[in-house]
């Protein structure tokens, strides 16, 4: 499965990307979504890989999904149903088989359920890049983000992956980075092009620990990225106790 369409009326829509097996994490970006208005959730993959809880972050996340929140598939959620591991470093992979080990039946057949993308009405989700999508590119410049831009079908794209906040649009005939600041609303305008990268709710890399998602107003096209603390202490000290490579504990403390 590699593409899905939908369609939804204007919604506050929570963004959440690469939570990692974070359940510390993702339960703190759920929380302040709901308290900042959000109706709709959506997720850009890696739910798994990296952190302790993978288990549990699919239960709530296929709970979510039962009631409508759209999720996609990342390179480590397909890395945990077999393959992609020669790509992956030493700790992802043994992060990765571990990770292999505690999944069950419903998680795996969850996980294989997922499509690559989704359309739905002005905005694409994907969890690396709508420039073929299935061969998990890192969007970290201009020129990657104007591959990805030029190969959605949307005005707002929304991707994951890279764990670092970041905002493309389009100007003239060139794409720019804009740098947002979190907490403070940016208006997309309705005759640019967009892509907006979530960050990671469960690894941050850019040196803040605090888990990241947007939120986007769909009816005021306004578009807002959050930091929000954790306890990633207790995070990291389940990375521990469950065997992990250590080194997973330390990023999250540092985030990076």
């Amino acid at each position: 499965m590699t593409a899905a369409t939908v369609g939804f009326s204007f919604m506050k829509i929570a963004v959440l990307s690469d939570i990692h097996g974070n359940l510390e994490a993702l339960r703190a970006c759920l929380a302040h979504a709901a308290r900042e208005g959000a109706d709709r959730h959506v997720f850009l993959g890696d739910m798994v890989g990296y952190g302790a809880d993978p288990v549990a972050c699919l239960g709530l996340l296929a709970d979510h999904a039962d009631k409508g929140a759209l999720v996609v598939r990342g390179n480590h959620d397909q890395a945990a149903l077999g393959g992609l591991c020669e790509n992956m470093n030493f700790v992802a992979r043994e992060a990765t088989y571990w990770t292999r080990s505690q999944l069950g039946q419903a998680e795996r057949d969850f996980l294989a359920s997922l499509p690559l993308t989704v359309h739905r009405d002005d905005l694409f989700f994907v969890h690396a890049s709508a420039d073929l999508p299935e061969q998990w590119n890192y969007i970290t410049s201009a020129s990657q983000a104007a591959r990805c831009m030029a190969a959605s079908p949307a005005a707002v794209t929304f991707a994951g992956h890279v764990h670092h906040l970041s905002l493309y649009f389009s100007a003239g005939s060139g794409v720019h980075a804009f740098r947002p600041v979190p907490g403070v609303p940016i208006p997309l305008s309705e005759h640019r092009r967009w892509l907006a990268i979530a960050g990671s709710v469960g690894q941050p890399r850019d040196g803040n620990n605090a888990a990241a998602y947007v939120l986007y107003d769909q009816e005021k096209r306004m578009l807002t990225f959050f930091r929000v603390p954790y306890d990633h202490m207790t995070a990291a000290r389940k990375i521990i106790a469950a065997g992990l490579p250590e080194r997973l504990a330390w990023r999250l403390q540092r985030g990076e």
